[in-house]
């Protein structure tokens, strides 16, 4: 199934400081279509952080989403909202293992363990490491 990405794009700060911040603010696993409703839902409760004081609001569907336009006392900000295929996320957590399946008897292990002596607590002995060539 695929997912999706909403992103939502927004002008942050003032005067010469005004710039434009994206986050992806949710996943949605299924059709675009579904993407597309979900996002057209953000859009229409977003109440952006500036203009302070909005005078005039538009929204405005784009090909992947769209595109919301705050008209304030001496400027215009602008939110675009985008959805979008994930192909990678770095983040994602990974995988899981795939299960080796041994063709031995049920229960037998394929290696024997190596007996090593233990104090009465089961701690062992000597060190796994002690004795090692590969370490510094």
């Amino acid at each position: 199934m695929t997912t999706w990405a909403l992103v939502v794009e927004t002008t942050v700060g003032a005067s010469e400081r005004k710039h434009i911040e994206a986050h992806v603010v949710a996943h949605i696993s299924g059709s675009r279509t579904e993407a597309l409703a979900e996002l057209e839902r953000r859009a229409r409760s977003h109440s952006p952080e500036h203009p302070r004081s909005p005078r005039r609001r538009r929204l405005l569907r784009e090909a992947d989403g769209f595109l919301l336009v705050v008209d304030g006392a001496w400027q215009s900000f602008a939110t675009r909202f985008t959805v979008a295929e994930l192909l990678e996320d770095s983040d994602a957590p990974p995988a899981p293992e795939p299960v080796q399946v041994s063709s031995g008897p049920v229960g037998a292990p394929d290696e024997p363990e190596e007996q090593v002596a233990r104090d009465a607590d089961g701690v062992p002995v000597k060190p796994a490491w002690l004795g090692r060539a590969d370490l510094p």
